[in-house]
């Protein structure tokens, strides 16, 4: 249950300013908020699988070097509040995929979303989160907090139709890798 919880707020807050969320506003503009929703979920789930899976191999091949695999964890997610800080945008090329009618509108949300978490802070923020808690609670937690961001700007974009605001979304995210980061790296060094 730790696993499912703290993988669904680490996750959310990734996601918050993130480039799927762009994305997922785009798609909302264009596509129905149920078939959006469902692409997102799909592709999601996949990626995550993947990256959970990964770390749980990381995690047991370090099994006696947890206060290690910790600090590194720690500074991971401080590399991931320069990141947000730094933040993303959505490419000329990434709207218009976005925008594009090709086939079955889930199926292109589903693709598109996969092709953009590869490789993502998301993904290397849930492999991090594998390392150390377990691999179920965290892979539906990863997906639950991702979804429910990606759900915040399907809203925004469906109904409202215009951004939430990206200083306020990066400060806050950027504040809470911070947060965890130093919380990861404490805790492995044994200050607690």
């Amino acid at each position: 249950m730790y696993a499912f919880l703290l993988s669904t707020a680490v996750i959310f807050v990734a996601e918050l300013g993130d480039k799927s969320q762009l994305m997922a506003m785009t798609f909302a503009t264009r596509h129905r908020m149920r078939d959006v929703l469902l692409g997102i979920t799909v592709a999601t789930a996949i990626v995550h699988l993947a990256s959970v899976g990964i770390g749980a191999l990381i995690g047991d091949s370090f099994a006696n070097s947890q206060h290690v695999i910790s600090i590194i964890a720690g500074f991971a997610f401080l590399l991931f509040a320069a990141w947000t800080w730094r933040g993303d945008e959505l490419s000329e090329e990434e709207a218009s995929r976005a925008g594009a009618r090709k086939g079955a509108a889930i199926v292109a949300i589903g693709i598109a979303f996969f092709l953009a978490e590869l490789g993502d802070k998301t993904m290397l923020a849930t492999i991090t989160l594998a390392t150390q808690e377990g691999w179920l609670g965290t892979w539906i937690g990863s997906t639950l907090g991702m979804v429910l961001a990606d759900a915040m700007a399907i809203v925004v974009g469906a109904v409202l139709g215009r951004h939430l605001p990206d200083r306020a979304i990066k400060i806050g995210a950027t504040l809470a890798f911070i947060v965890f980061g130093v919380l990861l790296i404490v805790d492995g060094a044994g200050w607690l």
